[in-house]
């Protein structure tokens, strides 16, 4: 008797452990399928996923997200104020990038190539109130417009927080260029680890578009 109650909960306790040990497997294989259903190619893909943003590969020949951010001046500045003209986007790490993104950006600012019909746009996550100390330290910086993407959500749908430039993937965008057509479709996308003034290759590319 005694032997068959041993065998009997022996029996009841391996199925016990059976069944929960399916249940861990069942359960790691689901998370791991949506964790794979939402990554993309640009990094940060379950945070791209739930926004709705494409990686930054795949914004090419699609609509320019839209925007709404302040200049260094407190203007709000919207990406559909430029329908009509052609426009760079520069998403960079700002103020703690120095002198690499300092010079980027006062390169935008200084080529006479990025006026007119052209408009160059450099975006920082910095606080907008904190920029006038990078001015004081490089003057040229004041003729470049620089937009101020505090909550990062632009550069969350532009896809630009952990690109292969980016030294804090993230939390901070590295160097990377977007230009945009006269009608605010996306006809070229950069990602420059190497931190080069790219105005030459940017001018080709927009001589490209009509």
């Amino acid at each position: 008797m005694s032997v068959t109650i041993t065998l009997r909960k022996t029996t009841a306790v391996a199925t016990l452990a059976l069944v929960v040990l399916v249940a861990v497997i069942t359960t790691l294989a689901v998370r791991n399928s949506a964790g794979e259903g939402s990554e993309t190619a640009g990094g940060d893909g379950g945070a791209k996923a739930r926004s709705g943003a494409k990686s930054f590969y795949d914004l090419a020949d699609s609509p320019a997200p839209d925007f709404s951010l302040l200049d260094y001046n407190g203007k709000t500045v919207n990406l559909s104020d430029f329908q009509g003209r052609k426009v760079v986007l520069f998403f960079n790490e700002g103020l703690m990038c120095y002198p690499g993104c300092w010079n980027q950006i006062a390169a935008l600012g200084q080529d006479e190539r990025f006026r007119g019909e052209v408009v160059a746009l450099s975006v920082v996550v910095d606080p907008r109130d904190q920029w006038s100390q990078a001015v004081a330290k490089l003057p040229e910086l004041a003729q470049a417009n620089v937009l101020f993407d505090l909550d990062k959500e632009v550069s969350k749908a532009y896809g630009v927080l952990s690109l292969g430039s980016s030294m804090h993937p993230g939390q901070l965008p590295g160097h990377s260029y977007v230009v945009i057509d006269r009608e605010r479709v996306v006809r070229f996308v950069h990602d420059d680890p190497r931190m080069a003034i790219w105005n030459d290759k940017l001018v080709q590319e927009l001589a490209q578009l009509p």
